[in-house]
């Protein structure tokens, strides 16, 4: 053959497709991502966005995805290390260099090389290669139907035939060599094979129709099983539709454009048998789906085929548990095809029903309540075309060879018991119209799918749930899902023991963020701590920022301030008068007082001047906040009531003795003196410093209060008409007559004592209303409130009159006295002195 060197063209046909609409392009070489047929143009992702935008009735334009031409139709320059500029398609193959061109890259590359070698057109070198194809299938198809000799001639190949079962297993009885090699053969095999359902496969012909030629079964007769169509790749693992359109996608599946099919899809985890019980349900045991004995996985991404006598397209689909590049694409991919399916197989081979098929089964159903019915929905909308408002119908195919598959009893069906498995775990399934089980239990193989074939013929021929489309729906309908929802997602490595097991839950309540430590480190009094390089947020309600003294920052100390009222060695009510002229202060341990609030009467400068912001996490049972302490207004209490419980505690037993000296002076003569009285005249009862003693206005004598709470008039001792105390037996008329003998001056010295004190105990009581009221008005603000105090945080007792409420000067929490007994600084708190603190934050190593 003679050299010769192609005609170069002015130009080569390039590959891309431009944008066509020149609206919203970055650059005027924008390559096209769709095509719109109500448009007639190819548009760019900004221009398509800009136009289908403008008006409601633009957003259901067709647009398809402009899909990149196959490889083999473009030049091979880049395996030669040239640059093909516009990726243009092939113009001639090099018989020397074995690689397709465009005519400028070949022009290119042989020149530079000065290489001479033999080329031809592309069109020609493809129709050369179709015509080898169809010789080596030809020669394939002579093999596969060529008598074979007996075993031992080594033109045998070691293959096995798919049986029903052992009773129905019967061979045609021929006398030649090769039946009885074939029979010989075929139980050897299924001995050693007893242990898997699977059929052997071989790298021979197909044993299954060499069984139907030995029949009379003409294998090339399309009444048995349609035509010799093969399934073909839907959808590969990264989510890409491998079909252009539905006109291609009936095309492949060798049906008519206006016939109404079904979708039945098959789910299951990998090694299930999922492409086998395809073959042996709907396509009589023939590979329409590869299946493999190998580990490798025979599926990947999606296939689909067609059953032509049953009417219905079957999709087979990666297996869930297989190793996988990102597990959570293929689960994406697997719910898509779910969604747009009329019946759902759930394949399974265990001996029990196991955790993961519940799991996927309620996933999918969430999805499809959530995301799919609503996108089918508006695809319909967009293509005209009717979708059913009904899920699909779920068949849960199990078979097992130990236990026994769920049976049917005369109070409740395997179909419910199933469901019930279902509500029991909490596993939503509300998406399918319909759930059926189907068990069998397989002693022996290989395994019967009669059962399990009567049960789908059943249900495809049912119309009430969903009745039969066009190819072309499903097409759209997986069209529509595969653009809306696709993508990358982030794949997350599974860990059988992840860090969550070992590490401390507690979590940052202002930016969520985990402990890093192990569990249990509070017992070690060691803090909660974020890790390296995690900073936390601001959050206002929490307060989490802290100020950092900025003179002794550019020295290398950290030293914490704080708002507070006053310096640390101020003078209590010194300090809250300056607080209330100067406002608050904030104290550096080394530098003194660096900031007051109203130092000046205008142009007082921000904190930020002198101090460092840091924004630190808010742990559970730690610091409640941060900064805001401000307990000017609780110091002054706390002031008010150290002293007044103070007074009350040392001068309780002086001041009690010195009440009864003064009432004995001022006491009519017939009453006994207090110092007589040790004990109560009617009940006998031991007076204390606590109890108090009472007279009884008729007889005189002491009583306690229970003894001498009637009230009677006593005129015959001067006490007039008006009721007075008196003892139960004078009370009741038990107890000697009496006369007045005492002056009336007596009695009016005795009545005017008790004015007074009456008087005072009103006040007392008036004046400790309005302490309690500014109790909770002089709350710091990480105090937590006391209607929100039920049980003590450190002993988790309820609070009671017995058992009142503390409040911790440190974390703020409410404590009781004996969790409390504890006292130290807390600075952090804007307290310079030892104050109450719970047991919890006494034995913290923290600086407060």
């Amino acid at each position: 053959m003679m050299r010769q060197q192609p005609k170069r063209r002015v130009k080569c046909r390039t590959s891309r497709q431009y944008c066509q609409e020149k609206l919203c392009c970055p650059n005027p070489s924008t390559v096209a991502a769709y095509f719109c047929k109500e448009c007639n143009s190819a548009q760019c992702q900004e221009c398509d966005k800009d136009i289908h935008s403008r008006k409601v009735s633009f957003e259901f334009h067709d647009r398809r995805t402009i899909e990149p031409p196959p490889d083999s139709l473009l030049c091979q320059a880049g395996r030669v290390n040239i640059v093909c500029k516009n990726r243009n398609f092939a113009d001639v193959w090099c018989e020397n260099c074995h690689h397709t061109f465009c005519f400028d890259c070949y022009s290119d590359y042989h020149h530079n090389r000065k290489q001479q070698h033999v080329n031809i057109s592309f069109a020609h070198y493809q129709k050369r290669e179709r015509e080898r194809a169809a010789q080596d299938a030809a020669a394939a198809t002579q093999l596969a139907i060529k008598p074979m000799s007996p075993v031992g001639d080594g033109t045998l190949t070691f293959c096995s035939f798919p049986q029903n079962s052992p009773s129905e297993e019967t061979l045609p009885t021929r006398e030649s060599g090769f039946d009885t090699a074939i029979m010989t053969m075929a139980s050897t095999h299924s001995i050693g094979s007893s242990g898997n359902s699977m059929p052997d496969l071989c790298p021979g012909p197909d044993m299954n129709l060499m069984g139907r030629e030995l029949e009379g079964v003409d294998i090339n007769d399309d009444s048995v099983d349609g035509p010799r169509a093969k399934s073909f790749l839907l959808v590969n693992d990264k989510e890409e539709l491998q079909v252009k359109d539905e006109e291609t996608f009936v095309q492949q599946l060798g049906c008519s454009e206006d016939a109404k099919v079904k979708i039945l899809s098959i789910f299951g985890n990998t090694g299930d048998g999922k492409s086998h019980t395809l073959n042996q349900t709907f396509y009589n045991g023939r590979e329409m789906f590869q299946t493999s004995a190998s580990q490798n996985s025979c599926t990947v991404g999606v296939w689909a085929a067609f059953d032509h006598q049953n009417n219905v397209i079957t999709v087979d689909t990666e297996g869930l548990l297989g190793s996988s590049a990102n597990d959570n694409k293929r689960t994406r991919l697997l719910l898509k095809i779910l969604a747009i399916s009329d019946i759902v197989v759930f394949r399974t081979r265990a001996e029990r029903l196991h955790k993961d098929m519940f799991v996927f089964l309620s996933n999918a159903s969430k999805a499809y309540k959530k995301h799919f019915s609503e996108e089918l929905r508006a695809a319909s909308h967009r293509f005209q075309i009717k979708e059913s408002s009904l899920g699909p119908t779920l068949i849960v195919f199990q078979e097992t060879m130990h236990t026994a598959p769920l049976k049917s009893d005369p109070n409740r069906s395997a179909d419910a018991m199933l469901r019930d498995m279902f509500v029991k775990n909490k596993f939503e399934i509300e998406a399918f119209s319909e759930i059926c089980y189907v068990g069998i239990k397989t002693e022996q193989l290989p395994t019967n799918f009669q059962i399990f074939r009567n049960v789908v013929l059943t249900k495809l021929k049912d119309h009430s749930i969903r009745a039969a489309r066009h190819p072309a729906v499903m097409f759209q309908s997986l069209k529509a899902l595969n653009r809306k929802f696709s993508g990358n997602i982030e794949h997350v490595k599974e860990d059988t023991f992840p860090e969550q097991y070992f590490t401390c839950t507690a979590t940052c309540q202002a930016c969520q963020t985990r402990c890093v430590l192990t569990m249990n480190h509070d017992t070690e009094k060691s803090p909660h701590d974020a890790g390296r390089g995690v900073n936390c947020r601001f959050e206002d309600q929490l307060g989490n920022k802290i100020y950092l003294c900025k003179k002794c920052s550019m020295s290398g100390r950290r030293n914490v301030v704080v708002p507070k009222t006053s310096e640390s060695n101020a003078n209590t009510f010194l300090g809250f008068t300056s607080y209330l002229v100067s406002g608050y202060v904030m104290e550096c341990n080394t530098c003194g007082v660096i900031y007051r609030s109203r130092k000046h009467w205008y142009g007082n400068p921000d904190p930020e001047s002198v101090v460092i912001v840091e924004v630190q996490h808010i742990w559970p049972e730690g610091h409640r906040s941060l900064q805001g302490t401000h307990n000017a207004a609780r110091k002054l209490v706390d002031g008010f009531s150290y002293v007044a419980d103070t007074i009350s505690s040392v001068s309780a037993r002086p001041a009690k003795l010195l009440s009864e000296c003064i009432a004995d002076q001022i006491a009519p003569s017939y009453w006994v003196p207090n110092s007589q009285i040790m004990s109560c005249k009617g009940c006998e009862l031991v007076f204390t410093t606590n109890e108090q003693k009472h007279h009884c206005r008729a007889c005189g004598q002491g009583f306690c209060d229970e003894c001498s709470s009637k009230k009677r008039p006593v005129p015959e001792r001067g006490w007039k008409d008006e009721p007075v105390r008196v003892c139960d037996a004078c009370f009741a008329g038990n107890g000697a007559g009496h006369e007045m003998s005492d002056k009336e001056t007596t009695l009016t010295a005795r009545k005017v004592g008790e004015a007074v004190t009456s008087t005072f105990g009103v006040l007392a009581s008036a004046l400790d209303y309005p302490r309690s009221v500014l109790k909770d008005s002089a709350r710091p603000e990480y105090w937590v409130p006391d209607e929100q105090i039920k049980v003590c945080t450190v002993c988790q007792q309820e609070f009671n009159i017995k058992r009142p409420i503390h409040h911790c000067r440190a974390c703020g929490q409410g404590v009781c006295d004996e969790c409390s007994p504890g006292r130290r600084e807390v600075p952090l708190r804007g307290w310079d002195y030892p104050v109450r603190v719970c047991s919890k934050c006494e034995n913290k190593t923290e600086e407060f």
